[in-house]
């Protein structure tokens, strides 16, 4: 075989090679998509039900919680439902941050669980997020413009709480004694 014959296999070879990753990786960036909007969607529904509970909190408890608190306790979960300006984060941040001021007495373990389960819906969406922005963000898929069509998923970063929850003792980061 002549030297002209070993650079067009090799040609053939490598355009076959970026055939077959751009197959793939379109495949994957499919795939991280549908995880995206199910995470998502898993998302919406944690935080409409802490929003609830919270609601709920505020109408039931009103006496031990006292009118002010409870006022803004309602105000702020109506806020998480239907964000006026559209800032669901910020609405999501301020009903956090007075959950966080309920009395452990009056916060009902349900209401508990809810506001674990969106610190961890969250966290499910974000690493969702993050691979479909690392992907995308890949040098080869930029020059071939994989997916340029599409905005690509914004995080949803809210204080939650979380952070202090997988952060705390037992989680493999506190430091030994001794």
């Amino acid at each position: 075989m002549t030297t002209a014959t070993w650079l067009l296999l090799a040609a053939g070879l490598l355009v076959a090679l970026v055939l077959l990753w751009t197959a793939w990786t379109l495949t994957r960036l499919r795939r991280l998509a549908g995880r995206v909007r199910r995470a998502r969607e898993v998302l919406d529904a944690a935080l409409r039900r802490r929003a609830e509970l919270a609601a709920a909190l505020a109408r039931e408890h009103a006496g031990d919680l006292g009118p002010e608190r409870a006022g803004a306790l309602a105000s702020a979960a109506a806020g998480a439902r239907a964000p006026s300006a559209g800032d669901r984060e910020a609405a999501e941040n301020a009903l956090g941050r007075l959950l966080r001021r309920v009395p452990t007495e009056v916060l009902p373990p349900e209401l508990e669980d809810a506001g674990m389960r969106v610190g961890l819906a969250r966290r499910f969406y974000n690493d969702a997020v993050r691979d479909t922005r690392t992907l995308r963000r890949g040098r080869l898929a930029r020059v071939l413009r994989l997916h340029a069509d599409r905005p690509l998923p914004r995080y949803f970063d809210i204080d939650d709480g979380l952070d202090a929850v997988l952060t705390g003792p037992g989680s493999g980061t506190a430091r030994p004694v001794g």
